[in-house]
């Protein structure tokens, strides 16, 4: 099996007579929303009925794990203020958030998301799996490596192998099935983004170079947005109200993706209107950087 544990939304797959499948759920769903409410005791809310209690219940909903994956709590914990999440300790070593249901680190926050795509795989395949390879991204440290594993051993998977994600991009586009090419992989996720430069030789691909940032990406855009629609109202936000706004800013995002504009709602019902010009000299300065570390992760080849 293969599993892409993405920042907002993970996947798993396999290879089913040559092709490959990526398993949905019993709604046929294929994404599955990288969110997990801890509200209740017990088994958490993981995915779509997750991510719509984070406006309601901010501190209990983890989005986004992913990016705190290997990091203390001392780094991360402006990003988790502003999420509206409350650290244990933010001084430790190792993150772990307060919930309603204890601590909670993002190594077992990103367990529980493979648990629920490694049930989809059992039911498919109608048993245990031998071993998954989960895809990472190429600027992962050793600590962030660690904890994507740890995470897959928590939810009871053998991990066979990590690959960085523009490896996997190239092969997915089956790029391998050239004899000898040189290829760039420009990939900007949800919370990460990376790049790399590959050589093909032979079917083997070999990495020259790799650059990116772990932490820019759609979720960056979002928070623009919102803060875009703070300043143009002037409005004053507690975190659950910041947590719909975001929620409103990414509809409107994604929006913009077939429509020349797009409305974000503020929590008290007020109506602003984005356009995509708008929203492109909003996010210019990450663009910017991203094009700064393709330029150097060629230099570096």
């Amino acid at each position: 099996m293969g599993i892409d544990l993405g920042t907002t939304y993970s996947l798993i797959a396999t290879v089913k007579e040559g092709d490959v499948t990526v398993l949905a759920d019993e709604h046929g769903q294929q994404r599955l929303p990288s969110a997990v409410n801890y509200s209740t005791p017990g088994a958490p809310l993981v995915g779509e009925a997750a991510r719509a209690l984070a406006a309601s219940a901010p501190r209990d909903t983890l989005v986004s794990a992913k990016r705190f994956l290997g990091r203390s709590a001392s780094e991360i914990k402006a990003a988790a203020r502003r999420a509206g999440y409350q650290l244990e300790d933010e001084n430790a070593a190792s993150a772990q958030f307060l919930t309603a249901s204890g601590t909670i680190s993002p190594v077992r926050a990103s367990s529980d998301i493979l648990k629920t795509l490694l049930a989809r795989a059992k039911a498919d395949l109608g048993g245990e799996l031998s071993g998954v390879v989960i895809t990472v991204p190429a600027y992962f440290d050793d600590a962030q490596r660690q904890a994507t594993k740890d995470a897959a051993t928590l939810a009871g998977a053998t991990v066979l192998r990590l690959i960085n994600e523009p490896t996997a991009a190239a092969l997915a586009y089956g790029l391998d099935q050239q004899t000898q090419d040189l290829v760039a992989v420009y990939d900007l996720g949800g919370g990460t983004f990376d790049v790399s430069v590959l050589r093909l030789q032979g079917g083997v691909f070999e990495v020259l170079s790799t650059g990116g940032d772990t932490a820019l990406g759609g979720d960056d855009f979002d928070h623009l947005i919102a803060d875009w629609a703070l300043a143009q109202s002037g409005a004053d936000l507690c975190a659950a109200n910041y947590r719909a706004l975001l929620d409103s800013s990414r509809r409107a995002k994604e929006s913009l993706t077939e429509q020349e504009q797009a409305s974000v709602f503020l929590p008290d019902g007020a109506e602003l209107t984005l356009d995509r010009e708008q929203f492109k000299s909003l996010i210019s300065p990450l663009l910017e950087r991203t094009v700064s570390a393709c330029q150097q992760a060629l230099r570096d080849a």
